[in-house]
């Protein structure tokens, strides 16, 4: 006797990312998260290309556009963070 399974239900998991994303960077300021996501995002691309992965479902295609993108968005955050807590540091 077989049996089946019913069908999976739809779970809508990017909008529990999208919303702790958004929680962190109210939290900690945008230039922090930006530079942590662009971060995570850019080691796990640079994986999948070594792992043969050439196109993404990601709206830029091309992994490393992808990629260039993501370590745009690190450079830019991280820039931003350090110029950030520069600005406190000097305040007198």
């Amino acid at each position: 006797m077989e049996t089946t399974s019913p069908p999976a239900a739809y779970d809508p998991l990017r909008f529990c990312i999208f919303t702790t994303i958004g929680l962190l960077a109210w939290a900690l300021s945008p230039p922090v998260v930006v530079a942590a996501m662009g971060g995570l995002g850019l080691a796990a691309y640079y994986r999948a290309w070594r792992r043969g992965l050439h196109r993404s479902r990601c709206v830029l295609g091309d992994t490393r556009v992808v990629m260039g993108y993501l370590a745009l968005a690190f450079l830019l955050g991280a820039a931003a963070t350090v110029r950030t807590l520069a600005h406190f540091v000097s305040a007198p």
